[in-house]
């Protein structure tokens, strides 16, 4: 689905909501919340998103000129580049948007948001100078999309150091559900994107690198379970920013070992930073804008109660309803999410079911919609194909793996 459809369909859904609110029950007030609602989302879409977005950019995407120049990117494509061929077949083996997409994973999974996105957009730009069809996304850009929109992380920091604020009696708690959750939510969009494409995934390589993968993740969490609880979080802190910084000087050192002129070099790249960030504004403020009609017009309470109403006729229990509108929001809005998972916290206790629950929704997928406006429209793609459907799909997945995580650990 392309997303002027999507964009469109919000702000009529609000229209309707809101008219239906002024006349039959009196709202008088219902239009006026909306439309200065468009102001704060577009607002926030620029302070608060996009100019500070541009200083991190910068400096990122100035080092990975540097590191592009030291021949680490390559480097790292060589490693991984079996297993990477098979899920991007349409990337060249050596090709930079290898390494640049293996940088952006690798600081989403050490819950490094701020690192991941520049690595994210330049791995985009490099998928688009393959692309054919400069309007539409190609099969590479709709898997490494739908693979982000995972949001496979090991370490949910942010989460963790949230319910630390509001009281938990132990914060990283919620840590191993939040990874089996995320985890889940990965091997879906896998499997979903592979399956659209005609992928071959019963190979060896592939079959290798998910089981080392699985491996090594059942050891992280062998090691950190005979840690204290307190430990955790500052284990994976320390180590998350230690790697990061170490991949800084790796490059600056492999940069003089090629005798790069090394600050040239990171200028070049850093202007790439501004340049993306004016670019992607439009986007973000389209859809921020949309969104948050979409959330004041109160769409997503409506949703929730019917939801709420639907799975309580089936006689399922309904504990977990409490919790949905953060896994709605989630698709939508990363900072929206946030605001429904600490009220959540606050309303019930972030010791309470749901308190925990709406944590684990929180940290098993990450922002569809935001993501699509991001990367796609970084590189000015309109028609997305099937990268949405699939990317909610797998959010669904998680959503679905959260809640019986959220009843097994829990409840």
């Amino acid at each position: 689905m392309a997303l002027n459809y999507i964009w469109v369909a919000f702000f009529i859904v609000a229209f309707v909501i809101a008219l239906f609110k002024l006349i039959f029950l009196g709202d008088t007030a219902i239009f006026q919340v909306i439309v200065e609602g468009l102001f704060d989302s577009a607002k926030v879409a620029i302070m608060d998103i996009a100019l500070p977005l541009a200083g991190v950019m910068a400096f990122f995407l100035g080092l990975l000129n540097i590191g592009e120049k030291a021949g680490a990117i390559n480097f790292i494509a060589r490693i991984i580049g079996p297993f990477f061929h098979k899920l991007f077949p349409e990337v060249p083996r050596n090709h930079p948007a290898n390494g640049e997409m293996i940088m952006n994973f690798s600081a989403n999974m050490l819950g490094l948001d701020n690192a991941a996105t520049p690595f994210g957009l330049r791995a985009m730009q490099s998928l688009q100078e393959l692309n054919p069809d400069k309007d539409t996304a190609s099969n590479a850009q709709i898997m490494f999309l739908v693979l982000h929109t995972s949001g496979l992380t090991i370490i949910p920091l942010s989460i963790m150091a949230q319910r630390a604020i509001l009281g938990a009696r132990d914060p990283s708690d919620i840590f191993i559900p939040c990874l089996i959750g995320t985890y889940v939510t990965t091997v879906v969009s896998v499997a979903i994107v592979a399956g659209i494409q005609r992928l071959n995934l019963l190979n060896r390589v592939v079959i290798g690198w998910l089981g080392g993968i699985t491996a090594f993740l059942a050891l992280a969490l062998w090691y950190l379970s005979s840690l204290p609880k307190e430990q955790i979080e500052e284990v994976s802190r320390v180590v998350g920013n230690v790697l990061l910084f170490s991949i800084i000087v790796a490059f600056l050192l492999g940069a003089l070992r090629r005798k790069v002129d090394i600050f040239s070099t990171f200028i070049e790249g850093a202007k790439g930073g501004f340049e993306t960030s004016v670019r992607i504004i439009p986007y973000l403020v389209g859809m921020l804008v949309a969104i948050g009609a979409f959330r004041n017009a109160g769409a997503m309470d409506y949703l929730v109660g019917g939801l709420k109403y639907l799975i309580g006729l089936t006689g399922v229990n309904t504990d977990f309803t409490d919790a949905l509108p953060v896994a709605l929001m989630k698709p939508l809005s990363g900072s929206g999410a946030r605001a429904l998972m600490i009220d959540a916290m606050k309303q019930f206790g972030p010791d309470s079911f749901i308190g925990r629950l709406v944590c684990i929704f929180q940290g098993s997928a990450d922002t569809t919609f935001y993501i699509v406006a991001l990367y796609f429209g970084s590189v000015g793609i309109k028609k997305t194909r099937y990268a949405i459907l699939a990317g909610l799909i797998a959010d669904f997945a998680g959503v679905l793996a959260g809640i019986a995580l959220g009843y097994f650990f829990f409840h």
